[in-house]
């Protein structure tokens, strides 16, 4: 659940969701942590109210970012809920749950969680209000819990103290929830570290830093003269990479290296890696070549995990720099993937740049084109002849991608192609198509 803190995302919907999580879920223990937004606090404790009022015992792990949550309850056997808005603006939060064991909650138990949430909810013309029934006199208790630590030294643990001895490191740790704990793990692996936006005070999450904005870290890296940049998102649970001359290292690179990596230690099983339609046709030549079979699924983690879960695989991700090692975690980490690729730099003795050259990216384009809500895609013969003809003129050079938002009225049309010039006109050409057939 996410939207404008203390607006759309009020301080009743949380209290009630909490009562709901608490019913649905049915433990008697919940963990909570949050990002460094300043509506965290509330929203937090709007949380913790509803789950107490349901007799949950709440422990508070305070700032922390949402693998680090999704970790501890791993570690507790508790289900947990992250109060963050990750790589969205100060203003926004949201909720996420995770069920006992870290793991994110099947569209089941969404559904159950949905529908009892609509129980304790009353449309009034006035708006929302929570319905708070009786349930008796068991209240629930909140305590402080220090996880922190624990994620650090687990994080540490994953390589071993040392084990990035030689390294130099930039970090930009987007004002939010890696502040407090990924200066920490790098330099007891070793590294040298160097530290950019890890001043949170509530209102400078993601503003102009981190992964939506690497341009400080870029600059930072090369002027450092070190070996490598790492920007994490509010939350930390994606990261992308600056190399040594200041390139921007995406999740594609990263995914695409670290396979490489695994499948010659036969630690990549089947030889198989799972990504989302979004990957780049570099990726997949990349791939190809390293005869390493390519998976694709949906946009979102959510479907990556679930693809890897059924099939038994390790690795997978998104271009967006979310990382999923299921070997390792239970979602995907910012600071475990920066583990991971700096790892693999040291044992092989190759710069960031050199391991991340085996992708040679095509010019992609992304736009958005608005329709009226609730507007379906799907049917349109004119809009279908129009890809079918942009797909026959770019071959097997170039790759098309038109699909509905999920969260948003719009259509998003993907090109990509051998040069940006092919890959704008085709986008203009689709995207024209588009605001033909369903345009508001």
């Amino acid at each position: 659940m996410r939207g404008v803190a203390n607006a759309e995302l009020t301080p009743e919907i949380v209290l009630a969701l909490g009562r709901a999580a608490a019913r649905v879920l049915g433990a008697d223990r919940f963990l909570v942590g949050r990002d460094t937004r300043v509506s965290g606090a509330l929203i937090q404790a709007a949380l913790s109210v509803g789950l107490m009022a349901e007799g949950v015992a709440v422990a508070d792990v305070g700032v922390l970012p949402t693998p680090g949550v999704a970790w501890l309850s791993v570690a507790d056997g508790d289900p947990a809920a992250v109060i963050s808005a990750s790589h969205n603006p100060f203003h926004d939060n949201g909720v996420k749950f995770f069920a006992a064991g870290g793991r994110k909650l099947s569209d089941e138990v969404e559904a159950r969680l949905e529908a009892e949430l609509d129980r304790l909810l009353e449309v009034t013309p006035g708006g929302t209000h929570p319905v708070v029934p009786v349930v008796g006199a068991a209240v629930g208790s909140v305590a402080a819990n220090d996880g922190r630590q624990r994620y650090v030294d687990g994080m540490v643990g994953v390589l071993g103290a040392g084990a990035l001895a030689g390294l130099t490191l930039v970090l930009d740790c987007a004002h939010g929830a890696a502040s407090a704990v990924a200066p920490e793990v790098f330099r007891r692996l070793g590294a040298t570290v160097h530290v950019l936006h890890d001043a949170p005070d509530g209102r400078n999450i993601n503003d102009g830093c981190g992964s939506t904005h690497p341009e400080a870290l870029q600059a930072e890296v090369v002027a450092r003269g070190a070996d490598v940049g790492l920007a994490f998102d509010g939350d930390a649970d994606r990261v992308l990479a600056v190399d040594g001359a200041g390139n921007l290292v995406d999740g594609d690179h990263l995914i695409a290296l670290l396979a490489l990596d695994r499948k010659a230690g036969g630690r990549l099983p089947e030889d198989t890696v799972v990504v989302t339609v979004m990957a780049n046709l570099g990726f997949r030549q990349a791939m190809r070549q390293a005869g390493i079979t390519m998976v694709e699924t949906d946009v979102g983690d959510r479907y990556v995990l679930e693809a890897m879960e059924k099939g038994g695989w390790t690795l997978g991700g998104e271009q967006s720099g979310h990382v999923i090692f299921r070997d390792l975690a239970t979602t995907g980490d910012g600071i475990l993937t920066g583990l991971q690729v700096l790892d693999v730099m040291v044992r092989s003795g190759r710069s960031l740049a050199e391991l991340a050259s085996v992708v040679e990216r095509l010019p992609q384009v992304l736009r958005n084109v608005a329709i009226a809500p609730g507007r379906p895609l799907g049917g349109e013969r004119d809009l279908a002849a129009a890809i079918a003809d942009v797909e026959a003129g770019l071959g097997d050079a170039g790759r098309v991608l038109v699909r509905a938002s999920g969260t948003e009225p719009v259509i998003r049309v993907m090109v990509e192609a051998e040069t940006m010039e092919a890959a704008e006109a085709a986008t203009r050409t689709l995207c024209d198509a588009v605001t033909r057939a369903l345009g508001s």
